[in-house]
């Protein structure tokens, strides 16, 4: 399908984002680890509730939905699976990162879901956390690492995957039901994005 050139009309009620995928095929050099008193607590069979909250709390304001939409036995499907990994980056004793690996193509990993909350952009710790995303899926029999965002999440969100080691390969639009609209976020997340119903 091709899609035409200029302006194409968003229904009300719908969000639209330009998304962009990358990838990584070889073993990158860390970049230097900040300072910063974090820790990484590798979070065996999550339970529904914490994952969830803790999805809220670092994508709410990128409006990160799709884990919030679907049924707990979808959900505990993905994030059980053996070969998913889920962890959370911890500083002063509380979980304030997501990060998720998804080993279960053969051969590569998907850097499913990865952020901090909003009080700890900026300090290092995403770099931190990027640095042992690189680790742990490297540490793995793969030849391809991978990712994507869009234009729903931080303004520097490619830019330091790009940094991170890895490089753009394809980009889509995705057109999507507003979570404001229907209470999976609040109205008050993502003030970047307007609602239009």
């Amino acid at each position: 399908m091709t899609l035409p050139d200029g302006y194409s009309d968003i229904p009300a009620g719908k969000i639209a984002a330009v998304v962009t995928h990358l990838e990584m095929t070889a073993r990158p050099s860390l970049r230097p680890d900040p300072a910063g008193t974090f820790t990484l607590r590798r979070v065996d069979s999550p339970d529904l509730t914490w994952y969830r909250d803790l999805n809220r709390s670092v994508g709410e304001e990128w409006l990160w939905f799709s884990r919030l939409q679907i049924s707990d036995a979808e959900l505990a499907a993905i994030i059980h699976a053996p070969l998913v990994e889920v962890y959370a980056l911890v500083q002063d004793g509380r979980d304030e990162g997501l990060l998720e690996l998804d080993f279960r193509e053969a051969g590569q990993c998907e850097l499913a879901f990865f952020g901090v909350t909003a009080k700890l952009i900026g300090s290092g710790a995403g770099r931190w956390l990027m640095n042992r995303a690189l680790e742990r899926a490297w540490s793995r029999p793969i030849s391809r690492f991978w990712v994507h965002t869009c234009t729903l999440d931080h303004p520097s969100a490619v830019a330091f995957y790009q940094r991170s080691g890895f490089r753009a390969f394809r980009r889509q639009i995705e057109i999507a039901d507003d979570p404001r609209l229907d209470g999976t976020a609040p109205r008050s997340a993502a003030r970047h994005v307007p609602i239009i119903e």
